[in-house]
């Protein structure tokens, strides 16, 4: 596995658009969000189906067309330098395939900033463009809203990348110790399982920095999808795991027996409590760049800033 391209830096008063590939958004919500990037001196820029609601269909931002139609306007505009996405929920797997990918290619690297549903788009990014892109928060996120450790951290990682080319968890501890290098990916693991057998998916984490999250799955849900990336060979030779949040996945030491049982006879580093996702306070994790994660020290070192 190879680093990808990275992106500029932000600067102030860089054009960012903000688009809803996944599900429907609290107006409320996107208009603080949209303050707090005006605060940092951004210029944010909403498509025009943002705030739409699918006619039949009450999880979704509108229609799929729509939505891609938002995205790759976005992406395309050669004024904007980012594209942050409003919120997850779900939908981006419906639109990423209406994506015309030569077209994104050929508008060069951006920013892209989301997590959690826009798993399936920071996947088609690496796989499809080759860029490197953000799993952080949403500007209609509560925790965006919320938390200042979020915000600092994100805003650091657009304006100041060099400063945050270490990642610590406060939380974090070995489940199973040990150092590896490897080329960051992940996001929600079941997303990532969703994506086997798709034409475009990734083969394998082979040589990658795993790191992942979910929210709302139970102990044998998470028992079902990692076996399903076991049985599948797609964890064969990953290089190590940071485990983030598991919001509303039942009792952790339930978990942690889950995951001590999958992943501890890969024969690699894992840490658990890492502090990215849903959580509180969550990182933001540049995927596509070469690192070190130690699970010991609960760190994760990157070889270059995730922005050039």
């Amino acid at each position: 596995m190879k680093s990808l391209i990275r992106p500029a830096r932000l600067a102030p008063g860089a054009r960012v658009a903000v688009v809803s590939p996944s599900g429907p958004v609290p107006e409320e919500r996107l208009e603080a969000g949209l303050d707090l990037l005006r605060g940092w001196d951004l210029d944010p820029v909403v498509a025009p189906h943002v705030l739409d609601r699918h006619a039949e269909f009450n999880y979704l931002a509108g229609a799929d067309a729509d939505r891609a139609a938002d995205f790759q306007a976005a992406w395309c505009d050669p004024e904007v330098a980012a594209v942050f996405c409003a919120r997850g929920g779900y939908g981006a797997q419906r639109m990423v395939d209406l994506l015309d990918w030569d077209a994104i290619r050929s508008a060069g690297p951006k920013v892209f900033l989301g997590f959690s549903d826009i798993t399936a788009l920071h996947e088609a990014f690496a796989t499809r463009a080759g860029l490197v892109t953000l799993h952080g928060p949403m500007v209609a996120a509560v925790d965006f809203l919320k938390n200042a450790r979020t915000q600092e951290h994100l805003r650091a990682t657009l304006f100041e990348p060099e400063t945050v080319r270490t990642l610590t968890s406060v939380t974090g501890g070995a489940l199973v110790p040990g150092r590896a290098r490897g080329v960051t990916l992940g996001g929600c693991v079941s997303l990532l399982a969703a994506d086997r057998g798709t034409p475009h998916a990734r083969a394998s984490a082979r040589g990658g920095l795993l790191l992942i999250e979910d929210i709302g799955e139970e102990a044998y849900r998470l028992d079902r999808i990692l076996t399903q990336l076991l049985r599948a060979g797609w964890l064969d030779s990953v290089a190590g795991i940071a485990l983030g949040s598991w919001v509303d996945c039942g009792p952790y030491e339930s978990l942690r027996a889950v995951f001590a049982d999958r992943l501890g006879g890969l024969g690699v580093p894992v840490v658990e409590h890492f502090g990215f996702g849903h959580c509180e306070g969550a990182l933001t994790i540049p995927f596509g760049v070469g690192a070190e994660l130690d699970s010991d020290e609960g760190t994760l070192t990157l070889d270059e800033p995730a922005l050039a």
